[in-house]
């Protein structure tokens, strides 16, 4: 009899048919039994019948009428944001513990490298957004050596890896992604931007952090940064820095000088990443795909083996 703990995924678009098979192909705690989706003719839940997991077009209706939902602890939904919202409403009511990909940030940000132990008991966590999965951790990194005023995070993605949802949240993902900046990665103020590269054959997620800081310890920074980079690099190979961590003084005339406090000298670090998929299902330039669905299984193994912890002590 498997003791995994059985898992379900609503949205068969690129994230949702990645994520499944993640789970089939890499996880011993998981086992996925169903996939929603609300498009019949979608490669996803074609992939997933042959897959020999059971299927639904009728979306989050659908999925809870099945008879594999009766067994299901958790539930991951790759959709939007907006659909999030009644999606949330529904399995909360029915009791499964729901892990949002979307920006729709109803639940607690988890950013896997950060704060993986942080809201195991809630039952809905929020995935942020590609570009906050691949640059809090460095966010939180500096944070942890000394106060970042101001971070700013760039996330540069392959415009053929944006799909519709993604397209549909620009507005959700630049809030979401600032908010965690703040809320998980430490910093004062935050800000995000998103760019859609057209470039052919099409480019490797980018991402670039600024962090203001005051006068601070570089090497200890360097060093905070890079043993953060290991940490997500245990779940998502491909996350690597592209040069050394940069230090940079702020010119007296910088209006960035407004943000830190009055007679400390400011100084800006910025850390340049890329990321590359593992190509389970998608393109290995879709690293912004890969590092949500990556991040996702991480927590959701945590929050099962939280759950596995629980049912031992009662």
């Amino acid at each position: 009899m498997s003791t995994r703990t059985k898992v379900a995924v609503i949205g068969s678009g690129n994230i949702g048919t990645d994520l499944m098979i993640k789970v089939l192909r890499l996880s011993e705690r998981l086992e996925i039994v169903a996939m929603a989706g609300i498009d019949p003719d979608s490669d996803g839940l074609d992939r997933a019948r042959r897959l020999k997991v059971a299927t639904t077009h009728d979306g989050i209706d659908g999925l809870v009428a099945m008879e594999e939902f009766a067994d299901v602890s958790i539930v991951f939904d790759a959709t939007s944001a907006g659909a999030h919202r009644r999606h949330d409403e529904v399995l909360r009511a029915l009791g499964r513990t729901v892990v949002d990909l979307t920006p729709a940030a109803i639940g607690p940000y988890v950013v896997p490298a950060v704060n993986a132990d942080a809201h195991l008991d809630s039952p809905n966590v929020n995935m942020v957004t590609c570009g906050g999965q691949a640059t809090i951790p460095v966010v939180a990194a500096v944070s942890a050596v000394t106060p970042v005023h101001y971070g700013e995070i760039v996330a540069s993605i392959a415009s053929r890896s944006a799909g519709p949802g993604t397209r549909a949240n620009i507005d959700e993902f630049t809030e979401t992604t600032a908010s965690a900046i703040e809320r998980v990665g430490g910093a004062r103020r935050g800000k995000a931007i998103i760019v859609l590269n057209p470039a052919e054959p099409p480019l490797i997620m980018r991402d670039t952090v600024h962090c203001l800081v005051s006068e601070c310890d570089e090497q200890a920074v360097t060093a905070s940064v890079e043993a953060m980079v290991g940490r997500v690099q245990a779940y998502v190979p491909g996350y690597r820095l592209k040069q050394k961590v940069q230090f940079e003084r702020v010119g007296t005339d910088d209006p960035l000088r407004t943000l830190v406090p009055k007679g400390a000298e400011p100084v800006k670090v910025s850390v340049f990443l890329e990321v590359e998929g593992a190509a389970h299902y998608l393109p290995a330039y879709a690293g912004n795909l890969d590092i949500m669905t990556s991040a996702a299984l991480r927590t959701a193994e945590a929050l099962a083996d939280r759950r596995t912890r629980q049912g031992a002590s009662a």
